[in-house]
């Protein structure tokens, strides 16, 4: 039976996409840890922005202008708030990628050299992979991993091990993972390596939308999300960073906006956060994040958190009834996101997404922009339903009927 929870949310009709049919079928969306479905309140408030207010940021007297400079620094404010952070240390960028690459150019290029290394896990997504690769290319360092257990889990052990090594600069971890849904304890990691002497990063992609989140209280150095995954629009992404090294940092990008003042020959730089936000700044997005971190807020994040646990016990609940089927990483809803990646014995993961898709259920299908990680799993890819705030039991439901259906049409 479905599970019946007193936080079950029931918020499908705050967004329009869902009154959309498919060969006259409802759209099942499970495919949230890609991109999250928007309320209406989240389009009203972008396309009310560009309606009414749209002009350029710090840089007009007029009023208009005024009303665009105070909704863009409204919507800084919510976001800072949301996640525990303070609005001078929450950078705007154009993702949760760009987000670690401003890190691994602007603090990683002065700060990791010949001998030192950066520590990641086999589970990290490619955002939070490749610029380190490129950095310890770049600088003569060493990328070394966590290993992640049959469970999917690290071993704070293995960790302690890596820093006293006494090389380590950095710490680099995923708050959630985009494939086994392991929620990794980044608080105790984050104060581990500062004890160490090595600064911390974490990527929140997977973390912010569904649970509460205190970048404060996790006492990382850095912590990046997107809003895209978080009710939010694409094209806006969040880092919150440690006041003291943003100071000391140097920008990731420059030009216009990000400067106190410039000469033929030199600039100096604004405060923060503008000095990491190069010329004109994703403003509508930017009202389209604080509606949606202020619609979550409504919801409340442990409710959100506890509905989504819910809704995933019961889907791993469910998915053993499809023969043939492996779920990768812990059995237990408590022990990860509102996630689930699998293989069927006999499917490969894109015929099980496009068999799925006639049913009209949307699922992921690939590597997930993880492919170390499916190399430790002994896969290419893997089949993926992902949870957001409007799923429901029926829903789970229905993606289980396509893959029984599927197994019947490759004759399993």
């Amino acid at each position: 039976m479905p599970p019946v929870a007193e936080s079950a949310l029931d918020v499908k009709g705050d967004f329009p996409i869902f009154a959309r049919r498919f060969d006259g079928r409802p759209l099942v969306y499970l495919d949230s840890g890609s991109t999250s479905q928007k309320p209406k309140v989240v389009i009203d408030a972008l396309a009310g922005h560009l309606r009414n207010h749209n002009a350029n940021v710090h840089r007009g007297v007029y009023a208009l202008a005024q009303e665009a400079d105070a909704a863009y620094d409204s919507a800084r404010s919510r976001v800072a708030a949301f996640t525990g952070a303070q609005p001078e240390t929450t950078i705007f960028t154009k993702n949760v990628t760009e987000a670690i690459n401003l890190v691994a150019y602007a603090w990683g290029r002065a700060n990791v050299g010949p001998g030192d290394a950066v520590l990641i896990t086999q589970m990290e997504h490619h955002a939070n992979i490749v610029p380190w690769q490129v950095l310890c290319r770049e600088r003569g360092a060493e990328l070394r991993y966590l290993e992640v257990d049959e469970r999917g889990e690290l071993s704070l052990e293995q960790l302690d091990v890596e820093l006293a090594r006494g090389d380590v600069r950095l710490v680099a971890v995923t708050h959630v993972s985009n494939v086994l849904g392991t929620i990794v304890p980044v608080a105790e990691i984050a104060a581990r390596a500062r004890a160490a002497g090595a600064v911390s990063l974490v990527d929140g992609a997977q973390a912010v939308p569904h649970m509460a989140v205190d970048v404060e209280a996790i006492g990382a150095d850095f912590y990046a999300w997107t809003g895209h995954k978080a009710l939010g629009p694409m094209g806006i992404g969040v880092l919150h960073g440690r006041r003291e090294i943003l100071e000391r940092m140097e920008p990731f990008l420059t030009g216009g906006d990000m400067i106190s003042s410039v000469d033929f020959q030199s600039a100096t730089w604004n405060e923060l956060p503008y000095k990491f936000e190069a010329g004109t700044p994703p403003v509508a997005e930017a009202v389209g994040l604080g509606a949606a971190v202020e619609y979550l807020g409504r919801l409340g994040m442990d409710r959100v958190r506890a509905h989504e646990r819910a809704l995933t016990g019961y889907m791993l609940e469910r998915l053993e009834d499809v023969p043939g089927l492996r779920v990768a990483g812990a059995p237990e809803a408590e022990a990860r996101g509102g996630l689930a990646s699998f293989t069927i014995e006999g499917m490969h993961p894109h015929d099980i997404a496009e068999l799925a898709d006639r049913g009209g259920v949307c699922i992921r299908a690939g590597h997930h922009c993880a492919q170390p990680l499916m190399s430790c799993l002994g896969v290419s890819a893997t089949a993926r339903a992902s949870i957001g705030v409007y799923n429901e039991p029926g829903d789970v439901d229905a993606l289980v009927d396509t893959l029984l259906a599927g197994r019947e049409v490759f004759g399993l």
